[in-house]
């Protein structure tokens, strides 16, 4: 079928700069999502007379498990054969690399500990609370990835159609030098793209620095970046450049005193917005998560919430990788793709703790306990 021409044009920048420093609006996203979970786990304690002291060590566990887990997830689950042979790569969160699978385990683990040097508690009754803002977390943490124009989807049929331009931009901004400037004008035509349908057609404008000669910025914009975009993996590519002719004859070349400009037109890859559709979902389960812990006695019933949690978040998850590109390449041999396979393990785990039996009495025991037994402030 033919690709609907229906598409949005996400060029969104991944920072906002202030003076010497660029604010990163996944940074941003990721301290609101903790910190928006903070505060509803604190309305939780303070009606449940828990100590409020757990607070900030709860938070903190959470957050570094967070960290930890899902670049170990990233390192051992989608890339260890690179990873192997640079371990120093390792610890360079900053350049990208997370796998939710890995945060889940990690967390899991840090609230055991947790659990057991703190709250003197069920771990079920920690886990219970604790992740109800972790999907709330996770709704936060997909727009950053949105803002990051990352974890896209796959190409397809839909009215929701994007073009993500951001990493084809920043792509050329580091390969070629000489280039100060990307940007991309959407025009109304398309053109067929392979068997992949109707792509539609933006016009590509170049900025170079004065100095540089005509044939240089010719052999840049209808040579080296058309290679570079056509020799990328079909999930990397966001932006992609038209038949041979369409480049040789379109060309448009403009100097200034200040700059050099090229133009020519380049076809846009639409992609499912995959992040906006989790975000949305995660949002869904955090409410409904929220409201069945105030609505319902299945906070007494330990266990449950976190099976229900398990169950739709990777239950969910398992469902939009359909509908999402490859993050690596070894992905395209396998039948699923890895996050669909790291997903099972946790919904059948969800599933076990929402079907097996709960002591509702034991839980208000150890609610009851807790509240006439905070923990002795440290001199």
């Amino acid at each position: 079928m033919p690709h609907t021409l229906l598409t949005y044009t996400w060029d969104f920048s991944q920072g906002l700069d202030i003076g010497f420093f660029t604010l990163r609006y996944y940074s941003l996203l990721f301290a609101l999502g903790f910190l928006s979970g903070y505060y509803i786990v604190k309305r939780i304690f303070e009606q449940e007379n828990i100590p409020i002291q757990w607070l900030d060590s709860l938070l903190t566990y959470v957050v570094v498990a967070t960290i930890i887990g899902a670049r170990l997830g990233h390192v051992f689950f989608y890339e260890w054969s690179y990873y192997s042979q640079h371990p120093g790569e390792i610890l360079k969160v900053w350049e990208g690399g997370l796998a939710s699978h890995g945060a889940a385990v990690a967390i899991i683990l840090a609230l055991i500990i947790f659990s057991r040097k703190v709250s003197k508690m069920s771990v079920l009754w920690v886990l219970d609370r604790a992740v109800i803002t972790i999907a709330l977390a996770g709704c936060f943490i997909r727009m950053g990835n949105m803002a990051n124009s990352e974890i896209y989807g796959a190409i397809g049929n839909s009215s929701i159609e994007t073009v993500y331009l951001q990493p084809t931009k920043s792509r050329i901004l580091r390969i070629y030098e000489g280039v100060e400037s990307v940007e991309f004008e959407k025009t109304d035509a398309t053109q067929q793209y392979s068997d992949l349908g109707q792509f539609p057609i933006y016009n590509m404008r170049v900025q170079f620095m004065p100095e540089v000669s005509d044939e240089y910025v010719k052999g840049i914009v209808q040579m080296q970046i058309p290679s570079m975009l056509s020799n990328q993996p079909i999930d990397n590519k966001t932006v992609v450049p038209p038949k041979s002719r369409v480049l040789n004859d379109s060309l448009q070349i403009h100097r200034t005193t200040e700059a050099v400009f090229a133009e020519i037109p380049m076809l846009g890859v639409p992609r499912y917005p995959t992040q906006v559709i989790e975000a949305l979902a995660y949002l869904l389960i955090f409410i409904l998560l929220y409201t069945l812990f105030y609505r319902t006695n299945i906070k007494f019933a330990m266990g449950r919430i976190f099976g229900l949690f398990l169950i739709t978040i990777f239950g969910f998850r398992f469902f939009v990788e359909f509908f999402k590109a490859n993050q690596v390449a070894f992905e395209q041999q396998l039948q699923l793709n890895m996050g669909q396979y790291l997903s099972i393990p946790l919904v059948l785990l969800g599933i076990f703790f929402v079907l097996k039996p709960t002591h509702i009495d034991r839980a208000k025991v150890e609610l009851n306990e807790a509240a006439k037994n905070p923990p002795k402030k440290k001199k």
